[in-house]
């Protein structure tokens, strides 16, 4: 059947809570224009339609599982969770007026309508153990959850305008067995799906439809009726009391068969009939003309007029819908025709409308399908259905409205159409007026050529559609993916930028090590990542390792660059660690300029994750919209430094000596010598010496000397933790070199000098012993240790003097730092050397300027002198306090 547009109209919106309204317990009722509706929880709402108010709401003591109006009485029933039922009387003179816009706009507060709570006294029959009860105009029928059976139970209502609590009990009867759920033990709990009870009468029956109860109440064809009831229920003209079990059951009990056997006793079996079993919870039982003449007949019916079904219907959660005739078999035999039809589902609820239409709602959709006769699509060569027939399948239309909790079907309106009353999941009540005849003409009759070809059409959007999906799936997964990545990356962020001055949750630490590579020894370079924090990195994260020698970091427009070594960081865990050895020289020159400052920094690409994320390397996809650039990062990344160890001549120093002569290693190699040069050696005559630069500067040239002296109370100061019981000299040389691998064997030989080899091989002498300064305090002598460096290569004297200066200076601040004061000092002294030291400073500059404008013969005095001027600035009478 093609698909009808419905006019929805919003009527009202009610509370409902977070998530929206569960199915199964909301209740939406009409009669003339009043709706009484209940979500399902304490408040049941009374609404004018004509007036577009809300007239009342009652506030019941627990949740509202049930609603059923006794419209001739004006008595509204509802069933409290726990508690029992409750009649309320809508003629009752406490129940408010109806409210006008105009009052309405003059009241203080948001409420249009007051809210009524329910007395105790309403509670007609109490019983925690109640799970669904229907109303007739003289008997009440009740279902009550026993510990292991269901039992139905028979009251006798009050006659008009008496007490409406029921009289006693007149029948009971046990259902089939069930599984109890879960709960409290003497507590029983909710049950997830309510049993669904209705009546059923023959349409000779003197009750009329009004008296039969709420919504469930139906009359059957007398053809029909006999069919599922037996002749003891025609014969009685009995009212029927339909049952659908939360385990699918489908049964029945005829009224006045329980109410005479209190007085006659028999089998309890022999009055419950199960009809069918549906193998899922039954949520809705109705009745429904399906006869094109007698549901067009049923159509114009006043709506005060009893109007007789032909088929009855039941529809389970899960889609499996029942449909019951009666019909006529080959032998011209009325006999029930039994026909099971699946539905989309879950379904949350259900109706039956005008023209043999049942509506039923989904999650998804509001859809409509038709039992009438003709309905089908049928191929030329399938035979049409015999009279009174039910259609072979059913082609649910979808009107387009989705979530709807509770249905109720209006009586056809003047305008020929169908109205809907629903309440959505959001708690809106509305109202959809539907034509379906205008919208549905005749089905058209399918050929097998248009079928296949329509078959082969959904099978090709069934592919494209998947295709999508997956590509959609791939791509979501991605972003998915990256948004992980970025939030530990802020995780990263947050945690190294607030550690401070603190231990740092991710750290890495440089350590140097010498290394023979072939024919020339190496520098190398150990850094280990460690992740001590609570997070891992894993993709866009890089370890990047910039080495900068000294020369670049002076010259800056020199051509050397500095080196950066980039390393992917994949998969590294909390507690993992990453261990790079990298060179750090000598170069191609033979050359090693110290210090070297060796930088770690963590980098995270938002180019690699964000980019790849929003940009799919599989641009094949054609499904996937391009992704604009303003939407990338602006930034390649974020840089986060993590440490910075710089690397000196102290550290660089190797010393063949301290080895024992038995395992003495070979001396260290200098840098890779000319070939002529190893040639001239090895021819000349054995006893000679060497005659090489570095040879006639060790024998002519006095070795280069620089000093420095130090307070010593300010180095037991500073050593006093970790040295206590060393001598002083001992404990400062073990200081300087504490970043030397050699630092094991001066501490154990307690050594207070040493001689070593730099890195191009020339000899370097550390000295380190006690002196006293006797001009500089007027109190006596200050005990103070002097560091004294001794090589015949300039540069390297001056890389060793640059390494115990910073040494010094890191001490000093700290001292300084812990509020260390000076003693009294001869001010005239101090000036004195102070003005001596400018001086040499401006004959320094002076020989440097002499030196470029005079000739050879003349320079190598100046040089000899400005030699001697260095000298005297690196023995400085100063000492540091």
């Amino acid at each position: 059947m093609a698909s009808a547009a419905p006019r929805v109209r919003y009527l009202a919106g009610f509370c409902c809570p977070l998530g929206g309204l569960a199915a199964g317990k909301p209740r939406v009722l009409h009669h003339e224009a009043e709706v009484f509706l209940s979500t399902g929880s304490e408040l049941v709402y009374v609404y004018d339609q004509e007036g577009g108010l809300l007239t009342a709401a009652f506030r019941f003591p627990d949740q509202v599982w049930h609603l059923e109006l006794l419209a001739p009485r004006r008595l509204l029933y509802a069933l409290c969770a726990r508690r029992g039922l409750y009649c309320l009387s809508l003629d009752h003179p406490g129940r408010s007026r109806s409210t006008s816009r105009d009052d309405r706009d003059s009241e203080d507060g948001d409420q249009p309508s007051p809210v009524i709570p329910v007395d105790p006294d309403a509670c007609i029959l109490p019983d925690a153990a109640l799970c669904a009860f229907t109303v007739l105009d003289s008997v009440l029928v009740t279902l009550v959850q026993g510990p292991a059976r269901w039992k139905m139970q028979l009251f006798e209502q009050p006659c008009p305008g008496e007490d409406p609590r029921p009289g006693g009990q007149i029948g009971e009867v046990e259902l089939s067995t069930y599984t109890p759920p879960a709960g409290v033990p003497g507590k029983p709990a909710a049950p997830h799906f309510l049993p669904v009870l209705c009546c059923v009468s023959p349409s000779g029956s003197r009750v009329p439809c009004d008296l039969l109860g709420g919504p469930g109440g139906f009359t059957l064809e007398d053809a029909l009726f006999g069919l599922l009831f037996g002749a003891d229920a025609t014969l009685l003209q009995s009212p029927v009391v339909l049952c659908g079990l939360p385990d699918g059951q489908l049964c029945c009990v005829i009224l006045k068969a329980l109410v005479t056997s209190r007085s006659a006793p028999g089998d309890p079996n022999a009055l419950v009939k199960i009809l069918h079993h549906l193998e899922e919870p039954v949520i809705f039982i109705g009745a429904l003309k399906t006869e094109p003449q007698a549901a067009e007949a049923a159509e114009n019916f006043l709506p005060d007029e009893d109007v007789h079904s032909d088929c009855l219907v039941a529809l389970g959660h899960h889609g499996r819908m029942l449909a019951i005739k009666a019909s006529w078999d080959e032998s011209g035999k009325l006999v029930p025709e039994l026909r099971e039809y699946c539905l989309p589902g879950p379904v949350l609820c259900a109706a039956c409308g005008g023209g043999g239409r049942v509506y039923h709602s989904t999650p998804s959709d509001l859809c409509v399908v038709d039992l009438s006769r003709g309905s089908t699509l049928l191929g030329p060569e399938q035979p049409e259905e015999g009279p009174g027939g039910l259609p072979p399948m059913l082609c649910p239309a979808s009107l387009n409205i989705c979530s709807v909790v509770s249905l109720s079907a209006s009586p056809r309106t003047h305008e020929g159409g169908t109205k809907l009353l629903a309440l959505s999941a959001k708690g809106r009540l509305m109202t959809c007026s539907l034509d379906l005849d205008s919208e549905i003409p005749g089905p058209a009759r399918m050929t097998t050529e248009s079928a296949g070809r329509k078959i082969k059409e959904l099978l090709s959007g069934i592919g494209n559609i998947s295709e999508r999906v997956s590509f959609l799936k791939k791509a979501v997964d991605q972003r998915n993916k990256a948004l992980t990545s970025l939030n530990e990356a802020m995780n990263v962020s947050c945690a190294l930028l607030s550690s401070g001055t603190g231990p740092r949750p991710i750290s890495c630490t440089t350590s140097t090590t010498w290394s023979r590579l072939q024919t020339q020894d190496m520098l190398m370079a150990t850094c280990v990542l460690e992740n001590s924090s609570s997070f891992s990195l894993d993709q866009g994260w890089t370890l990047c390792i910039q080495v900068l020698t000294s020369s670049c970091a002076l010259d800056l427009d020199s051509a050397c660059s500095a080196i950066t070594y980039t390393i992917p960081v994949d998969q590294l865990g909390p507690g993992a660690r990453r261990e790079v050895t990298l060179p750090l020289g000598p170069g191609e020159n033979g050359g090693l300029d110290l210090p070297v400052t060796v930088s770690c920094t963590l980098f995270y690409s938002l180019r690699e994750v964000v980019g790849g994320a929003l940009a799919p390397s599989d641009s094949e996809d054609p499904f996937l919209d391009e992704c604009p650039s303003d939407v990338l990062p602006e930034q390649e990344g974020v840089c986060l430094p993590l440490s910075r160890h710089t690397v000196d001549m102290l550290q660089c120093l190797r010393f063949p000596g301290l080895a024992p002569p038995h395992t003495r290693a070979p001396s260290p190699l200098g840098p890779t010598r000319d070939p002529v040069v190893t040639f001239l050696e090895t021819c000349r005559e054995p006893g000679s010496q060497p005659a090489g630069p570095a040879s006639l500067r060790a024998e002519f040239l006095p070795p280069s000397v620089a000093s420095i002296k130090v307070s010593a109370e300010l180095l037991r100061a500073a050593l006093k933790d970790g040295h206590s019981g060393v001598p002083l000299c001992c404990a400062t040389l073990q200081w300087l070199l504490a970043e030397n691998a050699a630092v094991d064997v001066v501490r154990a030989r307690a050594l207070s000098s040493i001689q070593g080899v730099a890195p191009d091989g020339a000899d370097v002498h550390l000295i380190v012993r006690e002196v006293a300064m006797t001009d500089l305090c007027p109190a006596g002598p200050i005990q103070a240790v002097e560091i004294q460096v001794e090589s015949s290569s300039l540069a390297d004297i001056c890389r060793a003097h640059h390494a115990v200066v910073g040494r010094m200076q890191t001490m000093v601040t700290e001292q300084a730092a812990q509020g260390s004061s000076a003693p009294d000092l001869r001010v005239q002294y101090l000036r004195q050397i102070h003005a001596n030291h400018e001086t040499l400073l401006r004959e320094v500059q002076t020989l440097r300027d002499r030196l470029c404008t005079e000739d050879e013969a003349s320079s190598c005095a100046t040089a000899q002198r400005l030699l001697q001027v260095y000298r005297q600035l690196r023995h400085p009478s100063l000492i540091l306090l």
